[in-house]
């Protein structure tokens, strides 16, 4: 069983109150190491970015020590990792590449910031994917064939979220995929109010699919 143990830290910048979330997976998280990663993060050069909400999470995996942060500033997501044989190696790396990242685009994300621009939501189901070969080899022995597809259908909604739907230009919308790390992100064209979903390539580019 994956050891995993959140702490819910509240640190302040700037006058303002924001939490930070502290999460070890594989690791039980010393106060000297949960220290140092506060310390970092909060002393870290913002360039005028706001940070709105921290998570911190810490796992190692064999000789590999790592940790993420991921980040709400100005309203944007952030996330930057750093992997090393030695977690404070780690968060030190991390911490520089997000230095990196704002500094190179500390400019567009204020001039996002400031620009006023309608939003909408927009729904999210999440689905549960199943094993299913796992659960009918254990059961296989006990029940019989319908029994066990009925018991085991998958890809149920298992939950459901509503999401805002931004309005981007594309020089935005790739400015926050080099931010946020995600997979793949769905906007509407400042330029022509169409949908696009920008994405993640596997040669590192990025493609963008002209839904409308």
């Amino acid at each position: 069983m994956d050891k995993k143990k959140k702490v819910l830290v509240k640190e302040k910048f700037e006058n303002q109150e924001y939490p930070i979330h502290i999460i070890g997976r594989h690791v039980d998280i010393t106060d000297p190491m949960k220290a140092y990663a506060v310390d970092k993060l909060t002393k870290a050069k913002r360039f005028g970015g706001r940070i709105l909400d921290a998570v911190i999470t810490m796992d190692i995996q064999k000789l590999v020590h790592s940790v993420d942060f991921i980040l709400d500033i100005n309203n944007t997501r952030i996330k930057v990792t750093g992997r090393t044989q030695d977690m404070y190696a780690s968060i030190d790396e991390a911490i520089a590449r997000l230095e990196a990242q704002l500094r190179r685009y500390h400019r567009r994300l204020h001039d996002h910031h400031a620009k006023k621009s309608a939003e909408v939501d927009m729904n999210v189901n999440v689905i549960e994917t199943i094993e299913l070969v796992d659960e009918i080899n254990d059961q296989i022995e006990e029940e019989n064939l319908e029994h066990i597809e009925e018991e085991l259908m998958p890809h149920k909604v298992v939950s459901r979220k509503t999401r805002l739907l931004k309005i981007l230009n594309q020089e935005e919308a790739v400015m926050k995929m080099d931010l946020s790390g995600d997979a793949f992100i769905i906007y509407r064209s400042e330029e022509d109010q169409k949908l696009r979903v920008i994405y993640r390539r596997r040669d590192s580019n990025y493609g963008i699919i002209e839904v409308e």
